[in-house]
């Protein structure tokens, strides 16, 4: 059965153009112009992966205001925002709301198709039975592997698919420092630097929302994050 994918874009030539891309790599489209028919779409039935243009029509937030619809329906659902604007408030605030990936619509058509790809190969990772659940323990941190869940002083963390990945190989080695282009390879990522340290900087403050003495995870300039203790 083939993967749907919603698209949500108000310029018809690039909503098009993108509908035709997609379904030649065999994915299911449902394409919407602007945010109530998104909403309205999202309530009944969701997809297995969006694409969301931030600015929709009159509406200048309206991908905003659909991101957050979608992360109250389902916590892994992979969520892309894909828009003109190229600045770090709209990536950092894009990443807080709870997207996976933040493009910028100059990027090429493989590239997008590579992003959308390497989230569908974590969501299955999610979705795969395993015979044994595999855990990892480090002081107040419990992370198990298999089921993606993540707790801290046994309050629930939720993390979204890609945040889960970081913190993966990061934890993997504690200690040890992880450069960027490292936990890109481990997290099953193709992104940017600045998407990488959106992902650290948002992970951080959920990990700080339940614990205001949390630090473990460390940024090491000019080489990348580790985790400590």
């Amino acid at each position: 059965m083939p993967r749907t994918i919603a698209l949500v874009e108000d310029d018809a030539a690039i909503r098009e153009n993108y509908i035709a891309a997609l379904q030649a790599q065999g994915y299911q489209v449902n394409a919407y112009a602007d945010r109530p028919s998104a909403s309205q779409a999202f309530a009944q039935t969701l997809p297995d992966l969006a694409i969301v243009d931030i600015g929709l029509k009159e509406e200048m937030e309206g991908g905003f205001m659909l991101c957050q619809q979608l992360r109250q329906l389902s916590q892994t659902l992979p969520i892309i925002f894909f828009t003109a604007r190229d600045n770090d408030v709209d990536t950092i605030s894009g990443l807080r709301m709870g997207a996976d990936d933040y493009l910028t619509k100059d990027i090429s058509m493989a590239h997008l198709l590579a992003r959308i790809a390497a989230l569908f190969r974590r969501t299955d990772l999610l979705l795969s039975p395993k015979q044994q659940s595999e855990q990892i323990q480090l002081s107040h941190l419990r992370v198990d592997v298999s089921r993606m869940t993540v707790s801290w002083k046994s309050q629930p963390v939720l993390l979204t698919v890609t945040e889960f990945w970081m913190l993966h190989a990061l934890i993997k080695h504690p200690g040890h420092v992880k450069s960027r282009q490292q936990l890109m390879d481990e997290s099953r990522m193709v992104v940017d630097d600045t998407t990488i340290t959106s992902h650290i900087k948002r992970m951080r403050k959920k990990f700080v929302q339940l614990d205001a003495t949390f630090d473990h995870i460390d940024t090491v300039y000019g080489m990348g994050y580790r985790w400590q203790g």
